[in-house]
């Protein structure tokens, strides 16, 4: 697909180019995240993670994914 029709997001802080209609879904799936050990924050708003297939991203979205690591 060519860079014009991608649009910018931004990810932990990083400018990152998608195609129009991506879902939440597809983003983690390309990040390798394991759906279990994240939470996701979309434009500031905390995302239920059973409508991640449901939300399109749109030109200039934020998301910010925090990873949770067990320890003792």
């Amino acid at each position: 697909m060519n860079i014009k029709n991608k649009i910018k997001i931004t990810v932990n802080g990083k400018q990152m180019q998608i195609i129009p209609k991506f879902t939440l879904k597809s983003l983690i799936t390309k990040l390798k995240m394991p759906l279990n050990k994240i939470a996701i924050e979309l434009n500031k708003k905390i995302i239920d993670k059973n409508r991640i297939s449901k939300i399109q991203l749109k030109k200039g979205d934020k998301i910010e994914i925090v990873h949770f690591i067990g320890g003792g």
